[in-house]
């Protein structure tokens, strides 16, 4: 028996959670489909952080915090619970904080109640991060903007609630094998019809559109990631960020230092730009701390992750946070689409389907205010999102 929808999403991790829940807040039946028992992919093998100081100033930066405030409404509805955390990127090199100066600079004419970056000196670093690496600490940058999110939990959560709360009708272990016109086929022989199909497959866009991902200009992305328990925490801290990280992100691209910075760490450590090593910390009050990443591209992906990759991470983690203790209990390795241009990759393949995969690592922050933009657009609704 075929059943019948306005909306089906095909896929459940982060990106088809946030179309079907934008769908169901415009009051459209919407059924998800996940080819897993639980979502499995880049999803949950992150940070957990919600990073809108990692976007640049205008149409991507307006998108994360019109996200945030999404994570904010789950929240607050008692789906989930979210630290509003801050981020902290720490300065223990000269041309570090020459970037994080530079950058609170630039932003002096667009800050909001949101988005209020500022410089601390070092001792004030150490009252708000207590585990901040004290030598050679020069100060650092705080962000308000940064929220934290359980990644192995969150998104089982909100499927249960969108199935409870806004009747999503979420199908698990639904592999689907074809699309043709308005109608959906999975392996088992079940069939769905929607007058809309979103196609949120993450890296594995060339299962049913293997054309489409080969011309997409898409890249599959894999990381290297670990975690350690420290015991748990009375304070809430915010995510660390290290100078490594202002090569990363494109929002720093602007500030005139970065250059140098970027010359001075290929000249002393090579072996992080080859494996794409910028450091990172996300400590839970549980005690619980991940850690990474690298970024490995294209033809240099393998199915085996790298030890030199972990000991490379480890070495720069010890330089920017202290830990009571380095006793790895977790090792594992995600793997994401990102384009080189898009903040998402979006394309409607007819009047009936389209695409949004390749978030580019950013999923967790910018998939609910991308799901936004994408139902303003299809719908026809006034969009906030013009630069």
């Amino acid at each position: 028996m075929t059943k019948n929808f306005d909306v089906a999403v095909i896929g459940g991790g982060i990106v088809g959670l946030a179309h079907a829940w934008l769908a169901a807040e415009r009051g459209l039946r919407v059924v998800m489909l996940e080819r897993n028992a639980r979502a499995e992919g880049a999803t949950v093998r992150n940070f957990g952080m919600i990073w809108p100081i990692g976007q640049p100033h205008g149409e991507l930066l307006t998108i994360a915090l019109r996200s945030r405030q999404w994570w904010l409404k789950l929240h607050d509805e008692g789906v989930l619970e979210i630290e509003p955390c801050g981020s902290i990127h720490v300065a223990h090199r000269d041309d570090e904080l020459a970037v994080l100066n530079e950058f609170v600079e630039l932003q002096k004419s667009v800050r909001t109640d949101e988005f209020r970056p500022q410089m601390l000196s070092a001792v004030e670093v150490l009252l708000r991060a207590p585990l901040v690496q004290q030598a050679k600490l020069a100060g650092g940058m705080f962000s308000n903007s940064e929220l934290r999110v359980n990644p192995r939990t969150a998104p089982a959560k909100i499927s249960q609630w969108l199935s409870e709360s806004k009747s999503v009708a979420i199908e698990f272990d639904t592999s689907i094998t074809q699309i043709e016109g308005n109608s959906i086929t999975s392996s088992d022989g079940r069939n769905w019809q929607a007058d809309r199909i979103v196609i949120c497959s993450g890296s594995d866009l060339q299962s049913l559109f293997p054309r489409e991902f080969a011309a997409s200009e898409l890249k599959l992305c894999k990381l290297q990631m670990l975690s350690v328990d420290i015991g748990a925490q009375q304070q809430v801290m915010p995510h660390i960020a290290s100078g490594l990280t202002l090569r990363h992100y494109s929002s720093f691209l602007a500030c005139p230092s970065l250059k140098s910075l970027q010359a001075r760490i290929q000249l002393e450590a090579p072996e992080l730009d080859r494996l794409g090593i910028h450091v990172m910390a996300s400590i839970f009050r549980s005690g619980k701390v991940i850690l990474g990443d690298s970024h490995e591209y294209g033809e240099n992906i393998s199915p085996f992750d790298k030890s030199e990759i972990d000991d490379f991470m480890i070495r720069e983690l010890r330089k920017v946070v202290d830990l009571p203790n380095w006793n790895i209990r977790e090792k594992w390795s995600g793997i994401y689409a990102k384009h080189p241009k898009l903040p998402i990759y979006e394309k409607d393949i007819t009047d009936a389907v389209s695409i949004a995969v390749g978030t580019g690592g950013a999923g967790m922050t910018m998939s609910f205010g991308l799901a936004e933009r994408a139902w303003n657009r299809w719908l026809g609704e006034t969009s906030e999102y013009a630069l």
